[in-house]
């Protein structure tokens, strides 16, 4: 296989575990803490 390739592939393959680790876990810590502000500082889940 070509080693130009092989590099593309890798490399794509790595950008796409890190954007889907990325979402994993920053969509519930932002839920949480828009939650949080909510409650202590009564600003809405909106803002």
């Amino acid at each position: 296989m070509n080693i130009g390739l092989l590099l593309i592939a890798i490399i794509g393959g790595v950008a796409g575990i890190a954007s889907t680790l990325y979402l994993l876990f920053s969509f519930p810590i932002i839920i949480i803490w828009k939650i949080y502000r909510k409650i202590t500082k009564g600003i809405p889940l909106t803002k």
